[in-house]
């Protein structure tokens, strides 16, 4: 028999304790599996789900590179299931260029501040708090719904997302549909005619394609007082100039002409997709620092992220590498990587580190259909509309079990909130109240959806 202290707690009642917890543990990522791992996030997860009754799967691809999921079945067991994820990796902070210790998970200004706050421990803690409350009550969700708590995203998911979906398969069978991070949050525009503050939220159906390359230029080694015609870092940086300035050609795609038609319809500004010469800049202009992720989403991209070559002063190095970060729409996979390889040049080899795919997921369907009414249940003037990421989340891994993928991490943010910059930025923070809308929306939406 639950006492009735314990059906009382509420998602949002948590949910910042929840958050702040998570940041306290630093399991950073760098990319090198050098870092000390998810295992402490993931047992802290686990404590969290033994607390009210849950048996979660504890899972590791390699020693503490640490996985969690759980199950609850329901009201509709006919129905296909849900997945709702998050990841317990965060990127690497330098704590000198912070105003507060990025792994303290203090609260000030009415904000959790610390590494992970938006990406993604908050959405973590929101999911967490569903959970719990979900076993608490003895309530059901909709759909038979698998929540995941993944590693190793921040590198790629190899050790994570990928490698579940390769060796736990059957913890996703029969799921059609997932949500994760990095959408559902809340941008402030004018509204037409009257200028007054209008919320919309802005829900992620489509994500760009992965390509991380290593260009490696060959050259003749020799003594750095010799002239040579074969210098392996001219070689290169001739290379990353012609990547530099490749003029890539703009596409707007259903997922960004859908959000440019919602806001054009919100403030009344024009625009014209069809005219080459015509930017709808003050549309973008509109959505404050959230244009940086909406921006990226216009073309192809290729930044040069890294460079190494040689080992002493007077010495000309054989060889000289760059890393190579790019960015691909739905469909254009192959021509990317075939322009870049023609950029680089003869002397020049592209290797492909990692790949993966990019998504597009439809805008009307059911289960945005509720997205959008728990969104209004909390902000009934607000308009929900679709846009596309510019990076990548772990819905890439279950797209290969035909998964459909969607970014939903509920925020209602203050227009002054300088949001996106914050993911992989310094002094990351997530509002109180934010997290509270979150959980609620989170927990009405696992009803209706």
């Amino acid at each position: 028999m639950r006492h009735q202290s314990e059906t009382q707690i509420r998602p949002e009642d948590e949910v910042a304790r929840l958050c702040a917890d998570l940041i306290r543990i630093p399991s950073v990522n760098a990319g090198d599996n050098q870092g000390p791992g998810e295992r402490e996030a993931a047992e802290y997860v686990a404590h969290a789900l033994h607390e009210v009754g849950l048996d979660p799967a504890v899972v590791e691809s390699s020693p503490r590179r640490t996985s969690l999921m759980v199950r609850i079945e329901g009201r509709e067991p006919d129905r296909p299931g849900l997945v709702v994820h998050g990841h317990l990796d965060v990127v690497p902070a330098h704590a000198p260029d912070w105003q507060v210790d990025p792994f303290s998970g203090e609260e000030r200004d009415g904000c959790i501040w610390g590494r992970g706050a938006v990406d993604m421990k908050g959405m973590d803690a929101m999911i967490l708090a569903c959970i719990r409350d979900l076993a608490r009550t003895g309530a059901r969700p909709a759909r038979t719904t698998t929540f995941a708590f993944f590693a190793d995203e921040e590198a790629g998911g190899d050790a994570g997302s990928h490698w579940l979906v390769s060796q736990h398969p059957e913890w996703f069978e029969g799921a059609t549909e997932a949500i994760s991070e990095v959408g559902g949050f809340s941008v402030t525009v004018p509204a037409r005619h009257t200028g007054a503050p209008r919320r919309a939220y802005l829900v992620q159906t489509a994500e760009k394609g992965i390509l991380w390359l290593r260009l490696r230029a060959h050259g003749r080694a020799g003594h750095g007082s010799v002239p040579t015609d074969a210098n392996a870092i001219v070689r290169l940086a001739q290379a990353i100039a012609r990547i530099d300035a490749h003029p890539w050609p703009r596409e707007y795609i259903a997922s960004v002409r859908g959000l440019l038609d919602g806001l054009s319809e919100i403030t009344g500004l024009p625009y014209a997709v069809d005219d080459p010469a015509t930017h709808p800049a003050a549309l973008f202009e509109k959505l404050g620092s959230a244009q940086g992720f909406v921006l990226g989403t216009l073309r192809d991209t290729a930044n040069v992220t890294m460079l190494e070559a040689g080992y002493k002063q007077n010495v000309i190095p054989q060889s000289a590498t760059a890393a190579v970060d790019a960015r691909f729409l739905p469909g254009h996979e192959a021509d990317v990587l075939s322009t870049l390889e023609r950029l680089a040049g003869e002397h020049v080899q592209v290797e492909v580190l990692h790949r993966d795919i990019a998504l597009d997921a439809p805008f009307d369907s059911d289960i945005v259909g509720a997205m959008r009414a728990s969104l209004l249940a909390e902000d009934p003037e607000a308009s929900i509309l679709p846009y596309c990421l510019s990076g990548g989340t772990d819905n890439k891994a279950l797209s290969r079990l035909g998964i459909r993928g969607y970014g939903f991490a509920p925020l209602q943010l203050p227009p002054d909130i300088d949001f996106v910059p914050m993911f992989h930025g310094i002094d990351e923070r997530v509002p109180v109240a934010s997290l509270e809308f979150g959980a609620r929306v989170l927990r009405r939406f696992l009803d209706l959806a």
